[in-house]
């Protein structure tokens, strides 16, 4: 640490979610901090995740919207997709956010350097040659579209999700190899624009991680629009045909189409980083950390879709800053990742916090769970809408909620009440006093809470 230019408390190697915000959280607390990232600024989420996709979503519900004005008395009629002009207000969106991060890293003072880092110590990242020593690392290098032996990715027929956001046309037909997250988002996007869509998934129902009742609105509003979809059945291969692809099915279903789009999920990215010369424990490629994001070198912290923890931008933000905080000497608790916002924002979105009714039932005792179903139908903004869908609630006998699930148009932005209810452990009773604005779609989670307090209003108790 001879060498004052190269000499920092925090170290941070990778800046994506979690590592920028913990160098703005360490640099906000007085410490000094380089933060070194091989690509972009922002990372995946920004550049190749979160903010790119959502871009397309949403030009895909203008494209519903003009496709489907007349339903509400509005003689609209869709002429086409412009995807040179998508792909420009997508790039928009996303270059403005660039520089508004670029500029607010520079503002804290914490110093940027570009370049593919390695670990080489418990206390030290090499870049290009130049060693940057740090009292603390912090490892966030992030992950990467991931596949399996059969379905590599070629970047011209069979794609990852970044080639797919690359895309310069919209695709005739696409066989979505996943129906998680990833897979159902561009799934909805292309259906938005007027392709042919087929979901294969190896689990028995799509978006498996969420509540069942959840999946099966999904299922039944994409069967609605078009999207074909096989779950419980595998992949097992595919080969380029004259026009596209064929994909051959585990039990022998052989389906066509311009292009496959892997979304199998990500993995992490640690492969020849040094990790391993150093001793950072690992476990199939991610970080191994306890709650308070430490590794077993005690000079070595790791956070985001490096770490086994749900890879959500938001989830890296959180773990970035305690870390930071802890390092800082601030008190930090763990995260409840069970109480982190899960948003799927296909048509109809799917929003979460908490505990799945099968969770709840391990974690309670089946007799001990309470569970209400408000339909959206009830709703008046929602049919305002035309939207369907429900909010489920799970509650403990005589105890608070622990589960909120939604499904619908626009439910993602009713998850920061939600969250407020799970995490600070509300009885329904405490929140069905509460008063919703009306008409509101915020008014179905009070609606709920009414109903699992044992005295609904617009809803049969």
């Amino acid at each position: 640490m001879s060498d004052p230019n190269t000499a920092f408390d925090l170290v941070i190697l990778g800046g994506g979610s979690g590592g920028y915000a913990c160098a703005l959280r360490a640099a906000q607390l007085g410490k000094s901090v380089v933060l070194i990232e091989k690509d972009k600024l922002g990372g995946t989420c920004l550049h190749r995740g979160c903010i790119p996709t959502k871009a397309l979503l949403h030009a895909g519900e203008v494209a519903d919207s003009a496709r489907e004005g007349e339903q509400f008395g509005v003689k609209t009629a869709l002429e086409g997709i412009d995807m040179t002009g998508v792909n420009a207000y997508k790039d928009g969106v996303v270059s403005r956010l660039y520089k508004g991060l670029q500029g607010l890293v520079k503002s804290r003072k914490i110093t940027y350097v570009e370049g593919s880092g390695r670990l080489v110590s418990p206390t030290a990242v090499e870049v290009d040659g130049r060693r940057y020593e740090g009292q603390h690392v912090v490892l966030a290098t992030g992950s990467v579209p991931k596949w399996f032996p059969g379905m590599e990715p070629d970047g011209n027929r069979v794609l990852t999700s970044d080639h797919a956001l690359a895309l310069d046309r919209v695709p005739t037909s696409v066989i979505v190899l996943g129906g998680g997250v990833i897979g159902v988002e561009f799934a909805s996007a292309w259906r938005s624009f007027g392709a042919e869509v087929t979901i294969v998934e190896a689990l028995p129902r799509l978006v498996p991680a969420e509540e069942e009742s959840s999946s099966k609105h999904l299922e039944r509003r994409f069967r609605k629009r078009g999207i074909a979809f096989h779950t419980g059945t595998k992949f097992s291969s595919v080969e380029h045909t004259e026009d596209g692809v064929r994909v051959t099915l585990e039990n022998g279903t052989q389906l066509e189409a311009e292009l496959m789009l892997v979304a199998v999920g990500r993995g992490p990215v640690s492969e020849g980083l040094g990790y391993d010369e150093v001793g950072v424990a690992m476990e199939r490629g991610f970080v191994t950390v306890d709650g308070y994001m430490q590794t077993n070198v005690p000079t070595i912290s790791a956070v985001g879709d490096l770490v086994p923890t749900p890879q959500f931008a938001h989830v890296g933000f959180q773990e970035g800053i305690l870390v930071a905080e802890r390092l800082a000497g601030l008190d930090v608790v763990p995260i409840d990742y069970y109480g982190v916002p899960r948003i799927t924002y296909s048509e109809p979105e799917i929003a979460s916090v908490g505990l799945t009714t099968a969770q709840a039932k391990e974690k309670y005792g089946e007799d001990k769970i309470k569970v209400v179903d408000y339909d959206l139908a009830g709703n008046g903004k929602s049919q305002i809408l035309k939207t369907a869908g429900a909010v489920k609630l799970i509650g403990v006998e005589d105890g608070p909620v622990v589960g909120v699930h939604m499904v619908g148009a626009r439910v993602g932005e009713l998850l920061a009440e939600a969250q407020l209810i799970y995490n600070w452990e509300a009885f329904p009773a405490e929140v069905a006093s509460l008063i919703h604005g009306h008409p509101s779609q915020s008014e179905a989670v009070g609606e709920a809470h009414l109903a699992l307090a044992g005295k609904p209003l617009h809803a049969h108790g």
